[in-house]
């Protein structure tokens, strides 16, 4: 029953501002304003670790004269499993979307619809959003203090959302991440100028 109710007021959220089709992700896909300028070099050195430990393993392996065909396959996979669990996601942003590419395909949400801004503390933070019709795109939040664009087009789109009532819970988390994109832009100005 609860599920049901939950559903309609999607629906109803949906009607009231648009679905995707209009305006959404999907249309606005080929509008990408934004992308991650550092992922390029994060994957590449995802690359290289997992290359590396799979080189070290079959170099070892070949100075023991233990390698054949079996061992070698599990230092490759090894390797490649490496690449997989470092590999980031590519965010990347539009109009009104945010997403995140992984390696099982891209998830997105709108950011004028957003109705949750999380940040979950671990081994590695991360900070979930959530858009009324329940997208949810998890990502590290160093993303934004690199990408100044990325924060601009999630902060703008966070604003609307905040001005129709949606987004109930997430003010704490966009204000501590306002400070530190801001104050990372200064220092980088500061230092560019010699100053700091």
């Amino acid at each position: 029953m609860g599920r049901r109710q939950t559903m309609r007021a999607r629906v109803r959220i949906l009607d009231a501002y648009g679905p995707a089709g209009a305006g959404g992700p999907v249309a606005a896909a080929a509008h990408v304003l934004a992308r991650d300028r550092t992922w390029r070099r994060e994957a590449r050195a995802a690359w290289c670790c997992g290359l590396a430990l799979g080189g070290v393993l079959l170099l070892a392996d070949l100075a023991r004269g233990s390698l054949d065909v079996p061992r070698g396959c599990c230092w490759a996979v090894l390797g490649t499993t490496l690449v997989a669990l470092l590999r980031p996601a590519r965010i990347s942003a539009g109009e009104n979307w945010f997403a995140s590419r992984g390696l099982f395909g891209e998830r997105r949400v709108r950011t004028d619809l957003l109705v949750q801004v999380r940040r979950a503390d671990g081994v590695a933070p991360r900070l979930v959003l959530r858009d009324a019709a329940g997208g949810r795109v998890e990502f590290d939040p160093g993303v934004l203090a690199a990408n100044p664009l990325l924060w601009h087009l999630l902060e703008s789109g966070a604003r609307r959302s905040r001005r129709r009532g949606l987004l109930r819970e997430g003010a704490p988390v966009l204000a501590a991440l306002a400070e530190r994109v801001d104050g990372d832009g200064a220092r980088q100005l500061l230092r560019s100028a010699g100053l700091e």
